[in-house]
């Protein structure tokens, strides 16, 4: 029998909670249309900005490996490897708007049933910044998008006016949320930076600010490593490189503990999660930390470009879930969301060994007496 996968979001109601992130796989209607044919529930548009940037003269985006043969973690590819990551420094969309709000419309009228978020993205810090936000907001909402996803979090932009810069300062993430939700006809969602000490405070910044929901995580700032035989970045332009942002399986765990400080602090707000998520069972994670929504990047990329394969695995894993857990009277993903948010404690609420049990934290891998040793760990 088929379950239902549907789900509500934020008032949007979606075919199945999986979305494609605002990343290279959205960045064109072409790549979006296919998207939904694959069977993604919604996808978040690559940003769009009032003027377009020119990215670097390279690869803008590597996927780094690793495998158990080497210590090495890098962009070649090395026999028996397995994906660790990927890195990027990619800015917003080299589209115009004007590119793309008729293209907008198409993919509306051709999927009505799925939900297309624009990721918009602007200054701040003055009247003219704050217009351009607005500008973005009803251009993209008359073209049909269903929601906005304000990109306060693109960790490599140089403008300090921009991004994950602003993602840092509460103040602006307040006012940019403010500006946008004044003539926003649609919800609003606020992608934040994980790069910040309590990514909460920007949240409550965001919340206060009217935004509807909060996105959690785009990448982790990183630099490629230095390739040991030629002593150069193994990306580079003209030997120089910039901090990118890291993705992929290595970020999973760090996105999801911020994910837990988000979802804590407002346990009666909606979030959408990503960073890492390659299969259901990444993905639940998630659901069960408080998301209502996902998105998948750097799997989708490594998948025919939009990962056709990635969301038949997120939908059938989703499904099998669902029939496991019939008895419990779960319908959908709806029934298991924060399910797991509150065994998650302060260091010093976890219960400790008495004496005669503790071993010094020796008795763990990582731990073992050298060959030969008689060394006993203490009573």
């Amino acid at each position: 029998m088929a379950m239902n996968l549907s789900t509500e979001f934020t008032g949007l109601n979606f075919v199945n909670p999986f979305m494609l992130a605002s990343a290279p796989p959205t960045e064109s209607d072409t790549n979006i249309l296919r998207a939904f044919d694959a069977g993604w529930g919604g996808v978040v548009t690559k940003t769009i900005a009032l003027h377009p940037v020119v990215n670097v003269d390279a690869a803008k985006t590597k996927f780094i490996r690793a495998s158990s043969e080497t210590p090495q973690i890098t962009m070649k590819k090395i026999p028996n490897s397995v994906l660790h990551s990927s890195w990027n420094w990619e800015l917003t969309s080299d589209k115009t708007l004007d590119w793309w709000l008729p293209r907008l419309e198409r993919i509306k009228k051709a999927y009505p049933d799925r939900i297309v978020v624009a990721s918009i993205m602007a200054g701040s810090g003055n009247d003219k910044e704050l217009r351009n936000w607005q500008e973005l907001t009803k251009a993209c909402q008359s073209a049909g998008c269903d929601a906005l996803e304000i990109n306060l979090s693109c960790p490599h932009m140089d403008r300090k006016d921009m991004g994950a810069n602003v993602g840092r300062d509460q103040g602006l993430v307040s006012v940019v949320a403010q500006a946008v939700k004044e003539v926003a006809t649609v919800p609003v969602w606020a992608k934040l930076t994980p790069g910040t000490t309590d990514i909460a405070v920007e949240a409550r910044a965001a919340f206060n600010g009217g935004a509807d929901a909060v996105t959690s995580s785009n990448t982790f700032t990183a630099l490629p490593m230095i390739d040991p035989e030629t002593l150069e970045f193994e990306v580079n332009v003209d030997g120089f490189v910039s901090t990118g942002g890291l993705g992929g399986p290595a970020i999973l765990p760090l996105s999801l503990a911020k994910m837990t400080q988000l979802t804590q602090a407002f346990p009666d707000k909606e979030f959408s999660g990503i960073g890492g998520i390659a299969a259901f069972e990444h993905a639940l994670n998630y659901f069960m930390l408080g998301c209502g929504t996902v998105q998948v990047c750097t799997a989708a990329m490594l998948d025919k470009a939009v990962g056709p394969n990635v969301i038949k695995g997120l939908n059938e894993g989703l499904e099998r879930f669902l029939e496991r857990h019939a008895d419990k009277g779960w319908t959908g993903i709806g029934d298991v969301i924060g399910l797991r948010r509150d065994n998650i404690v302060a260091h010093s609420q976890i219960r400790r060994p008495s004496g005669k049990e503790y071993g010094g934290g020796r008795i763990a891998e990582g731990y073992a007496a050298p060959e030969g040793s008689r060394m006993e760990p203490s009573p």
